[in-house]
């Protein structure tokens, strides 16, 4: 499968539309995680605890967004894009989505 953030595929030629498509997920972080993000938060940078759950939910809507997209046929995915949105407080909605096309090399 290809995955692309801009609107056409260099070398390629869409031959079909099928739409959109989208993976998404829904996360929240654990009473440890946030104790553990509190104490990396004391000490300044990265707090690579919200870091790591970041990457595995946009991990898992990117690959929920692929399956959704070979369901229909595409070979590629264009315009692909991430949005993400708090539902609660500690709980959010990660989301991936783009076009699902055919295409063929030129």
């Amino acid at each position: 499968m290809i995955v692309t953030t801009t609107n056409d595929l260099v070398g390629y030629r869409v031959t079909e539309h099928l739409g959109l498509v989208r993976g998404v997920t829904v996360r929240s972080r654990s009473v440890i995680g946030n104790f553990g993000a509190a104490v990396q938060s004391i000490f300044g940078g990265n707090i690579t605890i919200f870091t790591r759950l970041a990457e595995h939910a946009r991990q898992e809507a990117y690959d929920l967004l692929v399956e959704h997209a070979k369901q229909l046929g595409a070979h590629a995915i264009l315009a692909m894009r991430y949005d993400a949105n708090d539902i609660t407080d500690g709980i959010t909605e990660v989301l991936a989505y783009g076009t699902a096309v055919k295409v063929e090399r030129v």
